[in-house]
């Protein structure tokens, strides 16, 4: 518990993608095997039942440290955290453990068939054996509440590097249906599996932005242009007559789209599709907070299938019967999707991305201006000959996306960040103003440079009229320019508004509050991009 307990520390203390790595593979290569197991359920989304409530953890903590209700709830409302809370409180511990990672969690279950009496017993000696720092994994382990700022990418890079093993191999292996109780890291991860080659997609090519004027990009007979679609972007491969879909995170989405997996009726085999997963009705791409929806949801019930129906736009094709055809002109990729295409009976799940027809480039800017009412975020411009390259490169693939939407509004909470910002309020929520009352509708946390973080933070403090745990109510005095790609209307949302990707854009230090936009400028720019 100790080793794991200094990689949790040490991971949330840093927000440097490439520290985390070095972090994680750390710990794989040096972890006892029976704990790598665990580690690697955790960093997945993995882990059992939670087997004591947290009512009863808060209650037996208390009766420990001998303090009241109330003072409890301010430090938690200073904290922020019941785990972290719990770990400040308790008395210091008089003896250590060197149980491991795997122990505890077989403790976990077996616990969780225990009595009640039976369960605070355990935790209490627990408790009597760790340091705060472990007290404070240990109970966020245990109430199933363990979080961490590191992505599943971040966790298969670093076991692919401390393996030897391919990044895509390693996805394809934790992808699976396993259980760290019944699997161990060596045979999860190391185990011989044929069908991991199978299922390897390409490494994407991704697009810079437009930085020049379209002119700059030469002779406009030698590029292609289609809408920038506001998807998923994915790979559809079709190997050894097995379906595999992969997201541009490196992450195995197969079972989430049923609809795409009629593919394989279709496509020949040793295919494979570069594309966008959107959800369509009546012929046009639906918002990407309709595909929202399904994101994350480990069960795609048979209402989310109607309601939320995806297609798969293509746009490119990198192998064609069993081919690497990633060198060949795009031009050449194009004409031969097209072929494959053409060859298919019409399927509602398959679409081909359209080429924007255009002579000069002026074309191209007049049509630019169309793209929020065609559910786009602008273009994609791609030179003729280019091939299908690695990774984010200049000069062939370029996006030239739309300014954002923007309104002025007024920061009314406040919550503190994470990381080296533990200490600071950094996640804001903002308002726009409806009938002399501000209503709620975004949260941002981005845009601001580190001297105006600490101005605003010094503002919260010194401006709060009430605590909601670690939520801080401010006096509404402060306007910013909220950026935002997108909206649509929300039953979820007390504004009747979701927008999409909010952001700073400026703070209005010349701006009153009562000049703040309202929640019919909202309602405007909804009603001119639905």
């Amino acid at each position: 518990m100790r080793r794991f307990t200094n990689l949790f520390l040490q991971l949330d203390r840093t927000t440097k993608t490439n520290e985390k790595v070095e972090l994680l593979k750390a710990y794989f290569l040096s972890a006892p095997e029976e704990d790598k197991i665990w580690a690697l359920a955790l960093f997945t989304g993995r882990r059992p039942p939670r087997p004591v409530k947290s009512s009863q953890v808060q209650e037996w903590a208390l009766e420990q440290a001998g303090i009241p209700q109330w003072l409890y709830r301010e430090s938690y409302s200073s904290v922020g955290d019941m785990a972290e809370t719990i770990s400040l409180l308790l008395p210091a511990s008089e003896s250590t453990s060197e149980k491991t990672l795997n122990e505890w969690f077989r403790d976990f279950i077996a616990v969780a068939k225990k009595t009640d009496e039976e369960k605070k017993s355990f935790l209490i000696n627990a408790w009597k054996t760790l340091s705060p720092y472990e007290i404070f994994v240990f109970n966020k382990l245990m109430m199933g509440s363990f979080r961490i700022g590191v992505s599943q990418t971040l966790v298969i890079r670093a076991v692919s590097e401390a393996t030897n093993q391919e990044a895509a191999v390693v996805t394809h292996r934790v992808m699976g249906n396993w259980d760290p109780t019944e699997t161990t890291f060596q045979e999860l991860i190391h185990a011989e599996n044929l069908a991991d080659q199978h299922s390897k997609p390409y490494p994407f090519y991704l697009a810079y932005a437009i930085e020049d004027e379209l002119d700059e990009l030469g002779e406009p007979n030698e590029w292609f242009a289609e809408w920038k679609w506001d998807g998923i972007r994915a790979q559809l491969i079709y190997r050894n007559k097995e379906l595999y879909i992969w997201s541009r995170g490196e992450e195995l989405v197969t079972d989430k789209f049923p609809e795409l997996h009629a593919f394989a009726d279709f496509l020949p085999d040793g295919t494979v599709i570069d594309g966008e997963i959107l959800c369509f009705s009546n012929e046009r791409p639906l918002p990407f907070n309709v595909l929202q929806t399904r994101i994350g949801r480990k069960n795609v019930t048979k209402k989310i299938l109607q309601e939320a129906p995806v297609a798969l736009i293509a746009y490119d094709l990198l192998e064609l019967n069993g081919a690497d055809i990633r060198k060949q002109p795009q031009e050449f990729r194009r004409r031969e999707l097209e072929k494959l295409y053409n060859n298919t009976q019409k399927q509602e799940a398959f679409r081909l991305s359209r080429l924007i027809d255009f002579k000069q480039w002026d074309d191209l800017k007049t049509l630019h201006k169309q793209s929020r009412e065609n559910v786009a975020e602008g273009f994609m411009i791609k030179r003729k000959a280019a091939a299908y390259q690695t990774g984010r490169k200049k000069g062939d693939w370029w996006k030239w996306k739309v300014d954002p939407l923007s309104v002025d509004a007024v920061l009314i909470y406040a919550q503190k960040g994470s990381g080296r910002r533990a200490e600071l309020y950094t996640d804001y929520t903002f308002a726009v103003w409806d009938q002399g009352k501000l209503i709620p509708f975004a949260k941002a946390y981005s845009g601001l440079t580190d001297a105006e973080i600490r101005r605003v933070d010094h503002f919260v403090k010194n401006n709060t009229i009430e605590k909601f745990g670690p939520v801080r109510t401010v006096k509404p005095k402060l306007v910013f320019e909220i950026g935002f790609e997108g909206i649509n209307a929300s039953t979820r949302h007390k504004s009747g508004i979701a927008v999409r990707f909010p952001r700073m854009l400026r703070w209005r230090e010349d701006k009153p509050v009562e000049e703040a936009d309202t929640l019919d400028n909202l309602r405007q720019i909804l009603s001119q991009y639905r």
